[in-house]
């Protein structure tokens, strides 16, 4: 059940990502929803993702530094 809310997040922040204000709100939501391994994996993936995309950097939560 776990894996398939990690699975869902990325689904959807890669559905917002076009939107920063949006992109941030569901960000904020994932990181309440996820177990802490997850927060890992999605830590790596959004590294990868703002190399493609800077302009959502301005999400970045102060822990992913």
């Amino acid at each position: 059940m776990a894996r398939a809310m990690f699975e869902y997040t990325i689904l959807i922040l890669e559905k917002v990502s076009f939107e920063p204000t949006l992109f941030c709100k569901e960000l904020e939501k994932a990181l309440k929803h996820l177990l802490p391994f997850e927060i890992q994996e999605l830590n790596i993936w959004l590294k990868n993702l703002y190399m493609m995309q800077p302009e959502l950097k301005v999400c970045l939560p102060p822990s992913f530094t």
